[in-house]
């Protein structure tokens, strides 16, 4: 039997995991990692634009087994669920979570030094405080207008954990959340990744079970998306299909409810052209849940083959790992991570992910108790009264 709490530190070692493999080759296509390393299998990877100048690099280093904001952002989370010792909702984005994103240093390991993580952050997470601090929104309406992404999905695994054993839960909660980071289909993935990852700690769970969860749960193109995905790495695992055939089938799938396609780039020319591109709809979906899923299906869940499979599959390859990752690490626990790449992990982070994990598990478990209390209340009532 895995404890609670080696599930907890499954699923940070396995965020760090994922986010620092994805990280090297982030926004190549499927076709340059090929290219350029054939593979990548490794932590010990260099990041392709290691000797581009620092125009290209903005001062940030990666490679190695450094982290992104996907880990940072997953950690701040946790400090939040730390201070208030309870279930969260948008205030709490817009007020403890702000406060550790944008008024809290923690070392920046892409910057070796540190700083605010708000400082790190991608337009579409700066907008967090945008609208909670400098628009003085309602809560529940700041994800509104936001650019449409993974953002909210990549770092939303703690609320997963918060609700173990309980997927439905866990998806209001995301949602009430991350109402405050994001919006439409990049809302709605925040809500299934944690889901699954609440479905991952029950005890004798498969991958199918997780997946079955997901389509439950989800709605419009996300859940499209994940059913197309799962059914084609069915049919392509049962005929062993060569890897460019797999990418090929999942991109083709994708492309219908994530047209962007290799095109993730924001070039000069682009500006002032029309484009539905990260706009809300109910027919799309991020490409980072569903092909997560799809690998872990296409592997039949085993840990480090589909984080590999994912992060190779091309563009946003650190999110693709982490949402891998966070799944199968509550699922296994601890074990399934290899020590050498945690010992990696801390060093380069300077981060204790044991001290990180099991300080949660605390927290974590102090919740779900007092979840429990209440439900007893009401069984008590309701065995008097009914």
């Amino acid at each position: 039997m895995i404890s609670f709490k080696e599930r907890v530190r499954g699923v940070v070692f396995s965020t760090a995991l994922g986010d620092a493999l994805g990280a090297t080759i982030e926004k190549l296509t499927y076709e340059q990692i090929k290219e350029k390393y054939n593979k990548v299998e490794s932590l010990k990877t260099d990041w392709y634009k290691a000797d581009a100048p620092y125009e290209v690099t903005l001062g940030k280093k990666r490679g190695n087994g450094i982290v992104t904001d996907d880990t940072l952002m997953t950690i701040a989370l946790m400090n939040v669920y730390a201070t208030e010792k309870r279930h969260l909702d948008a205030f709490d984005c817009g007020n403890e979570f702000v406060k550790e994103i944008a008024y809290k240093k923690t070392y920046i390991p892409e910057f070796g030094k540190e700083a605010m993580i708000i400082d790190r952050l991608f337009y579409p997470e700066k907008y967090i405080f945008m609208r909670h601090v400098l628009a003085n929104c309602d809560p529940r309406e700041a994800g509104i207008g936001n650019m449409i992404n993974c953002g909210a999905a990549m770092y939303i695994a703690p609320i997963g954990i918060v609700n173990a054993c309980n997927p439905k839960a866990a998806y209001d909660e995301a949602i009430l959340f991350a109402m405050g980071h994001q919006s439409s289909y990049g809302l709605e993935a925040a809500g299934v990744l944690a889901a699954c990852v609440a479905k991952a700690f029950e005890e004798d769970v498969t991958v199918d079970d997780i997946v079955q969860v997901a389509i439950k749960l989800a709605k419009d193109g996300t859940k499209q998306a994940i059913i197309e995905l799962s059914e084609a790495a069915r049919e392509l695992r049962s005929e062993k299909f060569e890897m460019d055939q797999v990418i090929e089938v999942f991109q083709t799938i994708m492309y219908k409810y994530s047209p962007m396609g290799d095109d993730v780039h924001r070039k000069l020319e682009k500006i002032g052209q029309p484009s539905n591109h990260y706009t809300p709809s109910r027919l799309f979906s991020i490409e980072e849940l569903p092909m997560a899923l799809a690998f872990m299906v296409l592997n039949d869940g085993e840990f480090y083959q589909s984080i590999f499979d994912g992060i190779n599959s091309g563009r946003d390859t650190d999110s693709i790992g982490v949402m891998i990752g966070v799944i199968l690490g509550a699922m296994y626990g601890e074990k399934v991570v290899n020590k050498e790449d945690i010992a990696l992990l801390q060093e380069t982070n300077r981060m204790d992910l044991y001290e990180i994990a099991d300080r949660f598990s605390e927290v974590a478990t102090t919740i779900i108790y007092e979840d429990l209390r209440i439900q007893e209340r009401r069984l008590a009532y309701f065995g008097k009264h009914c």
